[in-house]
């Protein structure tokens, strides 16, 4: 993408959180991992526990459709769902595009049934297992950095040939030891770790669409 741009996003994230420039490298490689992923036609997986769990899937609200732009579709795939509705356009002005991210917070099925069955601290590592693939993106949020279940999913992940991403606090704890990126926000309470990661998700997923969608 534009360098500019890139600059630009991340000069309005320092400006408002001056906090964070301490986390600019870690921002930049996230980045430039994620985006190879998406380039590689790879996918991004997500878990978190508690507030971190909606962490995860707000992230992925932001990919999955519109962000800051609308993401319209080409006009030749527009036609080609339209044969399939007789003509109708509805489908192809209605969808847009996507950057395929799946939140594993809510799977609640799965996840009590292998809670229930097997244990509670392997849920995530489970649907890493069946979901990851090599060349896609984990992404685990642990504002101590010692969650047992999301470092748990990072081992299997890089078992499986997966880039793993670590947004936790101060200290990094042992995720910050496992994760290839970690993305360590300077504090040490929980509220002030994960308000802080909120904006640094945004910024990552301002930057994306951008490189994606123009």
């Amino acid at each position: 993408m534009n360098a500019n741009l890139m600059n630009a996003n991340l000069e309005k994230l320092f400006r408002k959180y001056p906090e964070l420039v301490e986390c600019q490298t870690s921002i930049e490689e996230a980045f430039e991992v994620i985006k190879q992923a998406y380039q590689s036609g790879r996918k991004l997986l997500l878990a978190g526990n508690g507030g971190s769990a909606a962490d995860c899937e707000h992230v992925v609200g932001e990919l999955m459709k519109g962000f800051m732009s609308k993401r319209p579709l080409s006009q030749e795939m527009k036609d080609k769902l339209a044969s399939f509705s007789g003509g109708d356009y509805y489908l192809g002005e209605n969808l847009q595009g996507a950057l395929p991210a799946i939140s594993l917070v809510s799977h609640s099925a799965l996840m009590t049934a292998f809670a229930n069955d097997v244990a509670p601290d392997m849920v995530f590592a489970q649907q890493v297992y069946g979901y990851g693939k090599a060349g896609d993106v984990f992404i685990g949020f642990s504002t101590s950095g010692n969650s047992k279940n999301i470092n748990h999913a990072v081992k299997v992940a890089k078992a499986l040939g997966l880039v793993t991403i670590g947004f936790t606090g101060k200290g990094g704890g042992e995720l910050k030891t496992l994760c290839d990126v970690t993305i360590s926000v300077p504090f040490d309470s929980t509220p002030d770790i994960q308000e802080r990661h909120l904006p640094i998700y945004h910024t990552l997923c301002i930057l994306l669409e951008e490189a994606f969608f123009g």
